[in-house]
Formats: C-alpha cells, structure tokens, sequence
C-alpha cells in the first residue's frame, strides 16, 4: 500500500514503478465549439495559466508514475509544443519519460485511431518495448486531482483484472459517461456506455456511478482484449462501449470510487462543453473553490511564459483599475478597467471603462474602451473593439456572428471578429 504521510514527504511504491501510463489525448472535444477548431480538447487553456492535459500530467508526477506516452491525433501541434516546453524535466536515463506518440496508422495505412481501445491498440508495440506490469490509461481532457496509486494498491488487493475510476454524478449527467453497476465487493456487475436511463445507485436513487475513462489494466490481459476486440469487425473499438461490457461476466472487473483525502466525494469535471468550461473556471474565483490551485502538497504543473506581474493602473472615478472576485495572471494590465467575479489568463490588456462580469479571457486578449462583458467566454488572441457590447442581449451577438450555449454563455473567437489569426482567405 501507499502511505500518505501528514507532511509533503510521500511513500511511493513498487507499483507506481511498475506501471505505464497512456495519456489518450487525441480527442477533438467537438462540444466545445470554435474552442477546438484549431487546437486538441486537452490543449485548451484552462485555470488561468494551466492546460486541460496538465491535470493528468501532474496526477501522474506527483502519484510516482514517471513512464507516461501521451497519445495525440486532432490538431496536435499546440498540445505537442506545451508538452516539448513544459514537461522534459524526466531523465531517461532514470527511465523516466513524458513521450509524445502521434498517430501513425501503424497497424492499418488507412484507418486512425477508430476508438479509444483502439488507439491503445495501435501502439501495443510500444507498450511491449516499455514493459510494464500494468498499464494505466487515463482520459487528456479532465479536471482533477488524484493520487493513482491507492488506485494500483486496490487492483493488486482484489486479484482484478481491470479496475475503472468511478464517480458519482446526478442522473441527468450520467447519460453523458459510462454508467455501471458493482456489488457489495466493488465488483462491477453492469456497464453501460452513455445509456438513456441510467441505473441509479440503490442507496442514492438519485444518483448513479459513472466511469471517470481511467483504467487499470494488467498488461497481459490488456494485450490479450485489445487483439481479441480488434478481430471484430462489428465492434467501435471503444472500452466503455465494447471491451468492458464484454468483460465483466468472465473476468475480475472492478470500480474504483475516486474519495477525497477526507473521504468525501473527488472533484472531478469533464469540462467537455462550452458551460461547463465556463463553469469550472469561474469556480476557481469564489472563495473557497472545489479545486485548490494553491495546493503545495499536490501542484499541478506546466509551461508558462516570463511575464511581468499583473497591474492595475488609474485611480479617477469612472476610471478605476480593479478586480474584485477575480483571477488575473502575469502579463495583464487591468487599465481604468472594472473586473467582477471573471477570471484572465497571462498577457490580457482590458482599456479604461470598460466592465467585464463572470467572464472567462484566454491568453493574449485585447479588449478596448468602453466595452461591456457579461458570461462571456473569449478566445486566445481576440481582439474586441472599443464599445462593444456582448452577453447582455442574445439576439444581437447572434447577429454578430457569435455561439450561444444553451446555458448563456457566449463564445467569442479571433475568426468570428474577422480576425483570421489561423488562416487568410
């Protein structure tokens, strides 16, 4: 077993050492609209000054797993230099790596990846040459912080053969993820990938237990699956969808349920649509939010550029430079501006009288004067001219070309301002 110590020291055990972890990030993250038309789902900004793919990547680090193969395919380009600029501190000759693995149509030369099983699939010659004991894949496009190895410690203490990351989530969400069911043992008697009516937990008919997409696998029994799946021509080559239901009457398919250190229910966010995005980023400015950033037993890690530190400039009535509620990161200059409960990535310059409200600013924004900003989720390298208005009246950002989110939140992006920063007509 691990053991966590009360102070910063950390145990690690064999098991972590013994182990590979496969980073799935080749998702496109469609749900996410214009935010992934140029970059993959786990390369989307996220946090202030973080990546989506920095929060498995730091789970990974600070839990002791230091072989990690990030499989990427979408429009990797971005994701690719974060990962190259912020994570090649390992040494090699430790046998430690962060290794970046594109698709490669390495088993077919005419099909990518067609599923997530199969993606493991087409690289088991490099899970082979590697050779863990076990293998943990883990989803690139969550939010959350968790140790991995309790994890590996129950899968060896219960003799299973695969055991699955689990949460529970209300039943409205529930529809979105894998829903399963498990027995008195934590065994897992039920798997239903994104069913219409999920199977509600018997003592929480409100809730039921949803698959997290991570997985530990012992690595023969990984081999001897993907290439039995692979043989199928009916079969999506998906875990949730096929090898796990196919799995769990004949062999020893165990959930894992994700606690807090106080025993409590993870925090975990698919940040998969544009509100819940928005959601779990404006979290991060309340008080006390459900994810610690500041946590210095746990950091998460990644690559940031040298910026000057954040200032607030102008002290006039009508033109104030402020923040109240709010995060705002190196590099930004709040001038004669007004900032209310939103938060702002590195190197944003907002112009006098201008307000913005619960709004989320990615990277290498410029906003002009007397604008107005509310529920507003703008991309990297926007540019918005002075006295725009925007989230204040749906029919008029629709006629500007802007995306509404069936919860309210509009998205701004540099090609719905005619500001083609990806490509020239």
């Amino acid at each position: 077993m691990i053991e966590l110590p009360e102070k910063n020291q950390r145990f690690v055990s064999r098991l972590v050492r013994d182990t590979l972890a496969l980073i799935l990030a080749g998702g496109r993250g469609s749900r996410l609209k214009q935010l992934t038309d140029w970059r993959a789902k786990p390369a989307v900004p996220f946090g202030g000054k973080f990546r989506i793919i920095d929060f498995p990547l730091s789970n990974c680090i600070n839990s002791g797993v230091h072989r990690i193969s990030v499989l990427t395919q979408y429009k990797a380009h971005s994701l690719i230099l974060h990962i190259q600029k912020g994570w090649s501190f390992l040494r090699g000759e430790f046998g430690e790596f962060i290794e970046i693995v594109p698709a490669q149509q390495r088993i077919s030369d005419s099909n990518w990846y067609q599923g997530t099983a199969d993606a493991v699939y087409q690289n088991i010659d490099i899970i082979r040459h590697h050779n863990p004991k076990y293998v943990l894949i883990l989803a690139g496009d969550h939010i959350y912080k968790m140790d991995y190895g309790p994890m590996l410690a129950s899968h060896v203490e219960t003799n299973a053969d695969l055991t699955v990351g689990c949460i529970e989530v209300d039943l409205d969400t529930a529809r979105s993820f894998g829903v399963m069911s498990v027995n008195a043992e934590q065994r897992i008697t039920q798997f239903t990938e994104k069913p219409d009516n999920p199977q509600p937990l018997p003592n929480h008919p409100e809730k039921a237990l949803a698959s997290m997409g991570i997985y530990i696998f012992n690595t023969k029994f990984l081999f001897e699956q993907l290439m039995k799946d692979a043989d199928l021509s009916a079969s999506s080559h998906d875990f949730g969808k096929d090898i796990i239901p196919s799995i769990i009457k004949s062999y020893r398919v165990f959930a894992y349920p994700f606690r807090d250190v106080q025993g409590g229910q993870g925090y975990w966010r698919d940040v998969g649509t544009l509100d819940s995005f928005w959601q779990s980023n404006i979290e991060l400015v309340s008080v006390t939010p459900p994810l610690n950033l500041y946590d210095r037993v746990w950091p998460i890690w990644t690559y940031q550029e040298q910026l000057p530190p954040a200032k607030f400039v102008f002290d006039d009535d009508g033109r104030r430079g402020m923040a109240i509620d709010s995060m705002v990161s190196g590099g930004c200059i709040i001038s004669g501006s007004e900032i209310k409960h939103s938060l702002l990535f590195s190197d944003v310059l907002v112009n006098e009288h201008t307000t913005l409200q619960d709004t989320v600013v990615l990277p290498n924004v410029r906003i002009g004067k007397n604008c107005r900003l509310n529920r507003v989720v703008i991309d990297k390298g926007c540019e918005i001219p002075d006295g725009m208005v925007i989230g204040e009246d749906r029919a008029a950002d629709k006629a500007k070309g802007f995306y509404i989110s069936e919860g309210g939140i509009v998205l701004v992006t540099p090609e719905m301002l005619g500001q083609n920063l990806h490509k020239s007509r």
